[in-house]
């Protein structure tokens, strides 16, 4: 299980339930990283996408039963999820909640840190990087609304 998030410095992911910042390279990198593997995301963020992300196995997390998510797979848990990927990746891409419960489970963060202060109603859960090894960082990006770097970690063993 993969976390994939953009993290503003004071922690803010999220305002009025769209991105708080237009960065060309980070949504780049999200589509090639996820592009033929599986996402899972909360009932909020899907309802923010204009439409089910395509080339990917859309999965929303719901506690509702009966929702109905067109283009996507409603699932209630983590370990559902998991097993509809199957031998795909499975990405997590919020919201807030289910950032928080992927993180115990999570092997691998992307992670693009936001270079800024910036105003939001969403911060991504407490993170302790010390349980995590950083195995690459990319210089200091300016492509877009605020400077940014993208960075990757791996779960410590």
């Amino acid at each position: 299980m993969i976390i994939i998030a953009a993290i503003a410095r004071n922690g803010i992911i999220g305002r009025d339930n769209t991105l708080p910042w237009r960065l060309p390279s980070d949504l780049k990198r999200f589509r090639k990283l996820t592009t033929g593997q599986a996402i899972v995301m909360g009932r909020k963020t899907w309802e923010s996408l204009p439409f089910a992300l395509p080339k990917r196995l859309n999965l929303v997390m719901t506690r509702n039963p009966t929702y109905e998510a067109d283009g996507a797979t409603c699932v209630t848990t983590l370990a559902e999820s998991a097993k509809l990927a199957a031998a795909q990746d499975l990405y997590v891409i919020g919201g807030r909640a289910i950032y928080a419960a992927a993180l115990p489970l999570a092997t691998r963060l992307e992670l693009t840190w936001v270079d800024a202060d910036v105003a939001g109603d969403v911060a991504f859960p407490d993170l302790d990087l010390a349980a995590w090894e950083c195995v690459s960082e990319s210089a200091r990006q300016e492509d877009g609304d605020y400077p940014y770097r993208f960075a990757t970690y791996e779960r410590k063993t």
